[in-house]
């Protein structure tokens, strides 16, 4: 069993790697619509 405190931790660690992944894909969105132009 782990406790709250590190619990928490890794959440948030794991929230952060969602939103670096998010952020990738859409840069990657913007990037094809550039090419289109």
């Amino acid at each position: 069993k782990k406790k709250k405190k590190e619990r928490k931790k890794e959440r948030k660690k794991e929230r952060k790697k969602e939103k670096k992944k998010k952020k990738k894909k859409e840069r990657k969105k913007e990037r094809k619509k550039e090419r289109k132009k």
